[in-house]
């Protein structure tokens, strides 16, 4: 500390003398030092990353896998005895691709280049990026309307994954769908999975199809909840889809 002190009021011209003195005598092992960085080979870039859509895809899918293990602990505890399927084991899955959108805008439908030829019925799932996105609503030979869940004619039963809660999806146009008659009781969060839920001959395990977006308390009913569900990938970029096909 004295040393210090006597320092910090020593003149500034003695103190650079100090400094400069210092540097001349270190200079032969501070360039060896610097001479050994610069040889050291340069850090490779990292690689690895992931574009956004393909993160997407890995989440959706990772809430698939999360869910239908859920559903197997059920069962497991409920000592069914009755052996159970993976997801979208034993089914087919038709790849079409987007080639023309309704007249009803981007978040009604789209028309794919699959139909009755290739095994499509009305009311088949259609996925994309590892998530439901809607149902097929038309089908000719070789053509498929396929209606989205944001469509406000769009009825899907679906349940929020970490609640249990079964309830009717109704699209909402505007790229969004909403879940009604949920009581305030409930504690919803923004980001909560939304999965549409296992239907039979058509859909043998529940799936994700969106995530909660907002959750406010409704201003016409305040015991119930106005829930908003945004899709779980981007809708309006999809160039290829897939239509599930199973054996009832």
């Amino acid at each position: 500390m004295l040393a210090a002190l006597i320092f910090f009021f020593t003149p500034q011209n003695v103190t650079n003398k100090f400094q400069f003195a210092f540097a001349r005598f270190f200079r032969w092992p501070l360039s060896i030092g610097r001479s050994i960085s610069l040889s050291l080979p340069a850090q490779q870039p990292v690689t690895g990353f992931v574009s956004r859509r393909k993160y997407n895809q890995l989440q959706n899918h990772l809430a698939n896998v999360i869910e239908q293990l859920n559903l197997e602990h059920k069962r497991v505890e409920q000592l069914s005895g009755i052996r159970t399927r993976l997801p979208l084991e034993g089914a087919g899955l038709v790849p079409a691709q987007v080639i023309r959108a309704s007249t009803g805008g981007s978040e009604s439908g789209f028309i794919i280049n699959r139909g009755i030829s290739d095994g499509l019925a009305k009311g088949q799932f259609v996925l994309a990026d590892n998530s439901i996105i809607g149902t097929i609503c038309d089908v000719g030979g070789r053509e498929a309307y396929v209606r989205l869940f944001t469509h406000p004619a769009s009825r899907i039963e679906v349940v929020i994954a970490r609640l249990d809660i079964d309830r009717v999806m109704a699209g909402d146009a505007g790229n969004s769908a909403k879940i009604p008659m949920v009581p305030v009781e409930h504690k919803i969060k923004v980001g909560d999975k939304v999965f549409a839920r296992s239907k039979p001959g058509l859909l043998d395990a529940p799936i994700i199809i969106g995530t909660v977006a907002e959750c406010k308390k409704d201003d016409q009913k305040p015991l119930l909840w106005d829930i908003t569900i945004k899709p779980a990938c981007d809708i309006e970029r999809l160039e290829n889809v897939a239509v599930i096909i199973t054996n009832p």
